[in-house]
């Protein structure tokens, strides 16, 4: 496991001993993410190495667990990715287990980048949560709220964005910026100390939604390494 360590002086992250805590500690008085520092037994290395070469995203059932040759220490690893599964699907959720080798690049020249790569936040139309976990590879990275400009915000790119628009700053051209999620990214301030999730703990993280108590946490997914894939459970 890869050394980790909260950031203590960000009063939004909360520290929870247990599953049940995740599931029921609710976003309030500004905290929006809350996690489940843990240090798994097993070895993930040897079930992303059993997986093989992929494409950039491979998602793991059940059934493609069990056939793998892993060692015993695999075989931990194994029941643990299944249990935590288990945990959030028995409370209807829906995890999704996914071997990443890469993820796709925003290619589009656009003024503000809308890939995974980039500080973002999650959204729903209703109250919602996103919940992850990295077991193997470079984690998932944070940032402070305080240390974050909305990139739209941002006067030049604003205009940039609306030049692309072809239109008036209006209520049509925010609903343009909603449609391809321009409002939802983030550029992290120039004194900004982004934070490691790190590996093995379990997040449940604010999103964006109507009416919520809280900020949504800002996040975003780490450069790909070539030859370490991320084995990462995303709900």
């Amino acid at each position: 496991m890869t050394s980790f360590q909260l950031p203590i002086d960000y009063p939004r992250v909360r520290r929870v001993n247990s599953y049940q805590e995740l599931l029921t500690t609710r976003f309030s008085a500004g905290i929006n993410a809350l996690c489940w520092e843990r240090t798994l037994p097993g070895d993930f290395g040897e079930v992303v190495a059993a997986l093989g070469a992929g494409e950039e995203i491979t998602i793991l059932d059940d059934a493609r667990l069990g056939t793998l040759p892993v060692s015993p220490a695999g075989r931990v690893a194994i029941e643990i990715l299944r249990e935590d599964q288990r945990v959030l699907r028995e409370h209807h959720l829906d995890p999704v287990l996914n071997c990443i080798h890469g993820y796709p690049r925003d290619e589009d020249a656009s003024p503000v980048p809308t890939d995974v790569f980039s500080f973002h936040v999650d959204s729903a139309p209703i109250e919602a949560a996103t919940w992850l976990c990295t077991y193997h590879g470079s984690p998932s990275e944070g940032l402070r709220n305080e240390e974050a400009e909305r990139r739209v915000d941002d006067p030049p790119t604003r205009a940039a964005l609306r030049q692309l628009f072809g239109g008036e700053d209006n209520d049509d051209f925010r609903e343009f910026l909603r449609e391809n999620c321009y409002d939802l990214h983030y550029a992290p301030t120039r004194e900004a100390r982004p934070f490691s999730f790190g590996t093995g703990n379990l997040w449940r993280i604010a999103v964006e939604y109507p009416g919520s108590p809280v900020p949504p946490c800002i996040h975003r997914a780490p450069p790909t390494v070539p030859g370490e894939p991320r084995l990462l459970l995303i709900s």
